[in-house]
């Protein structure tokens, strides 16, 4: 692998700053937002923020460069499909709780569903991931499916991959912001209003810039073709090659050792004819 290094740098930069995102988004959910619970209140509307993020962003990022991780390369193709499938099914099953965790909050409280940019980016983006998976499993893991389909489908897949966490990471930053414009209102609760900076707001804030920049390392990681898992096929030709520079280079010197044989046979003749001649001549 190319720039290893650099490829170490970055994974552990996004494993350090997913780390960061899932650990504040519970210290805001437990110190400042009464914990997590299935009450119809807020304690439920909880999950979504949390699942969100441990889903959607963190377990969705590292599904996407999972194939890149040299410590998975010794394991079959075939598997590692089935591991970035279950991945995926894993999000989307958190995904669902965390919705459904928002409309049975907003129900109970009479709350407007669906009205907001947070909501409809988010919502798309989840839609999207099930037909993502759908096709995936579909064109990918089913043995009867055409080699072509295959090769015109992967493209596809890939950006619609890197669409899905570029829109989780756009709704995540909306919806955090959005929660602190709501629960940090002027004179609310007897807190800071959110225009004040209080503690909760540079939490949360500092939880949106470590999404970003988790983003951003997972991203970097995605789009260096270098970094890719090599394919079998690859390695075979490699392979084949490799046998086959050797085995032209055992002919090329079985061959050239031959011809020196033979030149030196043929001097060590006409040497000795001459030989011959000179000692009859003299």
């Amino acid at each position: 692998m190319e720039n290893f290094r650099q490829f170490v740098g970055f994974l552990v930069g996004a494993a350090f700053l997913g780390t960061l995102s899932v650990v504040f988004v519970l210290i805001w959910v437990f110190h400042w937002r009464e914990g997590l619970a299935w009450d119809h209140g807020l304690r439920e509307f909880n999950w979504h923020p949390v699942l969100s993020t441990v889903g959607f962003i963190f377990i969705n990022g590292f599904g996407l460069i999972i194939y890149r991780l040299p410590w998975t390369w010794n394991i079959s193709k075939p598997l590692m499909k089935y591991i970035h499938a279950g991945l995926n099914i894993v999000i989307f099953v958190l995904m669902v709780i965390s919705l459904v965790a928002v409309f049975d909050f907003h129900n109970a409280k009479k709350i407007p569903n669906m009205y907001s940019l947070h909501s409809w980016v988010g919502l798309a983006a989840v839609i999207i991931h099930a037909l993502q998976i759908v096709l995936g499993l579909c064109i990918f893991l089913m043995p009867f499916t055409p080699m072509f389909i295959k090769t015109f489908y992967m493209s596809i897949h890939i950006f619609t991959g890197l669409l899905v966490f570029g829109m989780s990471i756009t709704a995540a930053e909306m919806g955090i912001t959005e929660k602190l414009i709501f629960s940090l209102r002027s004179g609310s609760n007897n807190t800071l209003p959110y225009s004040q900076s209080p503690p909760e707001a540079i939490l949360v804030n500092t939880l949106g810039i470590f999404i970003l920049l988790f983003g951003g390392c997972i991203l970097w990681i995605a789009k260096h073709p270098e970094w890719k898992r090599p394919s079998e096929h690859v390695k075979e030709n490699i392979g084949n090659e490799e046998r086959s520079i050797l085995s032209k280079t055992t002919e090329v010197s079985a061959e050239t050792s031959n011809e020196r044989v033979h030149e030196r046979g043929a001097g060590l003749t006409h040497l000795n004819l001459e030989d011959v001649g000179q000692r009859s001549t003299f």
